[in-house]
């Protein structure tokens, strides 16, 4: 009979350990989860802060062509290096987590910000013809048209890989560990379309 009772005791101790270890995988399989659903979005944060960067490398190329020719526009020009250090110093917070939801949207606002003083500048410099007549003005406006197309494709792929974080970590039963593990909810990185640079104009001769 003791023999028996031992049985039966080992037998309910060995199933206890089983559902742990059940348990114990059920949750390292989530975890696993949000581990790689947010190093996607992170990697694909990597590709647009690449190109944010070759924006920002170019935006002293078109100063330093107009500023001779815009002497009086000295406002504004200072407004767009201005903005462009504010969008990089952005872009470095946000590259350091993209996860922090504050820093990608900071980022966005400070994005916004330069690309409409941009835009302020690229209209003043039409009232100038030979600026509007510059090769090399044009050359580099091209090329920011050209990484801005490229920052857009690099962002959709980044939002759609929080879009997949997010909906990942909503859903039931990852929400209940999701907090526990550090796992936050992500921002999408969203800019002002409507104050896109438009395309170099092409000039003939």
């Amino acid at each position: 009979m003791p023999l028996l009772a031992l049985s039966e005791s080992t037998l309910t101790l060995l199933v206890i350990v089983g559902v742990a270890v059940v348990v114990f995988l059920w949750v390292v399989a989530i975890y696993n989860q949000l581990v790689s659903l947010s190093q996607r979005f992170k990697n694909a944060f990597a590709q647009i802060d690449v190109q944010l960067k070759r924006r920002y490398d170019l935006i002293p190329n078109i100063v330093e062509t107009a500023k001779g020719a815009m002497a009086h526009e000295r406002e504004t020009l200072e407004a767009v290096i201005k903005a462009r250090n504010s969008a990089a110093s952005a872009a470095a917070t946000a590259a350091a987590n993209p996860g922090d939801a504050a820093a990608i949207g900071s980022l966005g606002a400070a994005e916004t910000a330069l690309t409409q003083s941009l835009g302020r500048f690229f209209a003043l410099a039409e009232a100038y013809p030979d600026l509007k007549a510059n090769q090399n003005l044009l050359s580099v406006q091209e090329e920011l048209t050209s990484t801005e197309n490229k920052v857009a494709f690099a962002r959709q792929a980044f939002n759609d890989s929080v879009t997949s974080y997010n909906t990942y970590r909503s859903t039931f039963p990852p929400i209940l560990f999701a907090g526990t593990f550090g796992f936050q909810p992500a921002s999408l990185l969203e800019f002002d379309d409507a104050a896109k640079i438009k395309e170099a104009p092409k000039v003939s001769f």
